[in-house]
């Protein structure tokens, strides 16, 4: 193995990209779940995965390299599996990969585990169910055969455990008790785990604690105290590790925690690193976060330096360590093979690199240095970067520009004269299948292969296929299908200036699921008309009405990887600028319904409560900027996925959507105790189909939900349809459920006619 030599001051890293440079994992999980590979074969090309990454850490110079950040789905059932605490509904005892498969994606017995956004990233993690029976049987194997294998390469390893209380926080209680009474058998179960680690003569273990930079409730930092009290016992020494934010008024609490380091997020938070190297103890070693383990931009070397001399110079360069801001998971592989932006970008691989230099001053990389402060005068200075009439029109928007003309109460009748729908109307969210045949043609036209006029008839076909089968089904509000879109995202960015593409930058979102985001590099702009042709055509081949569908603003630019030149608020008004434009295309074009969809408005909001209100306030009027352009009678839809309501219940409101969609079939309407506690006066679509596996819903389940969403809601608000769009989804099963979906609402309209 290539191993460079010892910089000044030591490195390591928090996690890596789990799916493979050609995501190998993502290949492997789909062709086991489909029962074309056996399970040994998904494991072996797990370990190849693994070793893999941690070769090439260690090639990088690491002192210390991440074992146990690996997942064949997600850490957070992971850390449920390692200490025993799976709920009790999936059984108990070991937990096989069928059963770990079944947590995360359904059985025919049970629903999976619910999921929801990691903090105010695009990954999304298995909510823990926490109730008093839980046997908090501990099962080391995967933690210490993976360790195991880190030492046999002959590398220093370190393993990352999720710490007990972001764990137990990030969880939800199924039974009638707090989740801090299962602290004491909790805390027993992490006891035998460091002591098992220990037991190995591992030195030390990276604990990750995010909730640190979070507002914590009083019970939760006491949750703290307890919990590190009895690490502190323990042979090992734990990296209490923290990213995302600023630990604020949880400065205090950390450093009291006791353990032999601290990791801190340098990026997002420069400004808490004097107070947080001054709090220190003596002998406490200071983790910094220097590399942008968020976003895929080329570091500040220098800039970076000047942060890192001045604390060599009051802790030593043995109490120092540096490392990415968080887990390397959120970034793509290697930006190496990459033709666009070239030198700006870094990827999991380039990040590596930079910590290298960063280990080894200017003095030792000095050429490194050199480069990397000219690749940063070029970006700085790119004219590409900017576009003088698109600043000119965001800063001349006026208040008319961000409401629509009449209220909601006086829009619905007009909306209701002009679709004539019936009582909870049936829809679908957006996508259907994308077959083998769908990819493959879409591949086949971007290599060259098929010419434009053969793959829009195919197009064509696919779509005028999809209007049959949804009136054969019996929906009430249709789709054109998505075919000619490869994501939800990346299409739109295709069609607008600013936007810059990658051919490998792939990152995961959840499981097997991956995603590819845009680069937003310059000023955002439409140039053309982007859905109009395709909304035109389906609307031609129906008289029910067809839904123009669009991705939204704050979406847009949190999936994306953005530009960090100017403010966020900025380029999401420049986006919804141009979505608006479209929108008026759409309307003229005689769409009636236009659904703008913001799975992602929660996901951006701040980690601290205080910084919500100017969070919410853009990211609200960018929605209302991109739609309140329409006529009264046109109906705005709106969708979100695994969202919590409670935090942004008024800021929904405030988007005067005519119709929210969202997910809450796994929760069983648990998600609409929010719309019952303030009242919500549209209309609501909360879905009773989980998408996200090939299970079919049997229509009793279905109507099962309509009834207790009727118990919040009233009739005239809802609207039936599934959790999310049906892009991952074959044929066979989406006609299926939605069939069974059209029945359960026909039987509930007749309930309620009775």
């Amino acid at each position: 193995m290539k191993q460079f030599p010892a910089g000044r001051i030591a490195t390591a890293s928090l996690g890596f990209p789990r799916i493979g440079q050609q995501r190998e994992l993502k290949s492997a999980l789909e062709s086991y779940w489909k029962g074309q590979t056996a399970e040994a074969e998904l494991l072996g090309t797990a370990k190849q995965l693994r070793e893999r990454h941690w070769l090439l850490q260690g090639e990088a110079g690491l002192a210390y390299l991440p074992v146990n950040d690996f997942s064949l789905y997600d850490q957070v059932l992971d850390a449920l599996v390692l200490i025993g605490a799976t709920p009790a509904r999936f059984g108990t005892g070991e937990v096989t990969t069928e059963r770990y498969f079944a947590m995360a994606r359904n059985s025919r017995e049970q629903t999976a585990m619910e999921m929801t956004k990691w903090f105010d990233t695009n990954y999304h993690y298995l909510v823990p169910e926490w109730s008093a029976e839980l046997p908090f049987a501990v099962d080391t194997r995967k933690l210490l055969g993976e360790l195991r294998e880190a030492r046999a390469l002959g590398l220093r390893a370190r393993p990352v455990l999720l710490g007990p209380v972001t764990l137990l926080r990030l969880g939800k209680p199924v039974d009638d008790g707090d989740p801090l009474l299962l602290l004491p058998r909790l805390v027993e179960a992490y006891v035998a785990v460091l002591g098992a680690l220990a037991a190995e003569g591992v030195e030390w273990v990276q604990v990750d604690e995010p909730c640190l930079v979070t507002d914590l409730p009083a019970a939760y930092a006491e949750a703290y105290r307890t919990a590190y009290a009895a690490f502190s016992q323990l042979s090992v020494k734990l990296m209490l590790t923290t990213y995302f934010g600023a630990l604020g008024a949880n400065l205090p609490l950390a450093l009291s925690l006791g353990t032999a380091g601290l990791h801190i997020d340098a990026v997002r938070a420069p400004e808490q690193v004097q107070s947080v190297a001054d709090g220190l103890a003596p002998a406490q070693t200071l983790s910094l976060g220097c590399v942008d383990g968020r976003n895929i931009w080329l570091a500040d070397l220098s800039a970076c330096e000047q942060l890192i001399k001045p604390l060599e110079a009051q802790l030593g360069a043995e109490r120092l360590l540096l490392a990415p801001s968080c887990s390397l998971l959120h970034v793509p592989y290697d930006a190496a093979g990459e033709a666009v932006l070239p030198g700006w970008l870094a990827f999991a691989q380039q990040k590596l690199e930079e910590l290298r230099a960063l280990s080894l001053g200017e003095e030792g990389a000095g050429a490194v240095f050199a480069e990397n402060a000219r690749r940063n005068r070029e970006r700085a200075r790119a004219e590409s970067s900017i576009d003088a009439a698109v600043r000119t029109a965001v800063d001349k928007l006026e208040q008319q520009h961000f409401r629509r003309g009449r209220p909601y109460a006086q829009r619905a009748p007009m909306q209701r004269a002009r679709l004539g729908l019936p009582l909870l109307p049936t829809t679908t969210i957006g996508s259907f299948p994308q077959t083998a045949e769908v990819r493959q043609k879409r591949a086949a036209h971007r290599k060259g292969h098929l010419d434009l006029e053969a793959y829009e008839q195919f197009l064509r076909e696919q779509t005028a296929d999809c209007i049959r089968r949804q009136e054969a089904i019996g929906l009430d509000v249709l789709v054109h299908g998505e075919f000619e879109r490869n994501d939800m995202v990346e299409y739109f960015a295709e069609h607008l200036r600013g936007f810059a593409f990658t051919s490998g930058g792939w990152v995961q979102s959840y499981g097997s699921r991956c995603v590819k985001p845009p680069i937003i590099y310059g000023d955002v702009s439409r140039p053309a008309a982007i859905t109009v042709g395709w909304s035109r055509y389906a609307q031609s081949l129906t008289s029910r009405p067809v839904k123009g569908m669009l991705t939204g603003p704050v979406t847009i630019l949190q999936w994306s990887f953005v530009r960090d030149d100017i403010p966020e608020r900025d380029t999401a008004f420049q986006i919804a600028r141009a979505l608006r434009d479209e929108i008026g295309d759409l309307e003229r074009a005689g769409i009636a319904i236009i659904q703008v969809d913001e799975p992602a408005l929660r996901e951006g909001l701040p980690l601290r409560q205080a910084e919500w209100a100017y969070y919410l306030n853009w990211a609200t009027e960018a929605f209302r900027l991109a739609t309140s352009g329409v006529a009264d009678s046109t109906q705005i839809h709106t969708h979100m996925c695994y969202c919590a309501f409670d935090d942004v219940l008024p800021a929904i409101a405030s988007l005067d959507a005519d119709v929210l969609s969202m997910e809450s079939a796994r929760s069983r309407m648990e998600m609409l105790d929010a719309f019952r506690r303030e009242g919500y006066p549209n209309e609501i679509g909360p879905g009773v189909y989980d998408i996200h596996t090939p299970r079919i819903p049997p229509e009793a389940e279905m109507r099962g939900l309509l009834e207790l969403a009727l118990e919040v809601l009233r009739p005239e608000q809802v609207w039936v349809n599934p959790d999310c769009g049906l892009k991952t989804r074959a044929w066979p099963e989406v006609t299926a459920a939605l069939t069974n979906l059209c029945r359960a609402a026909e039987a509930m309209r007749a309930r309620l006619a009775g």
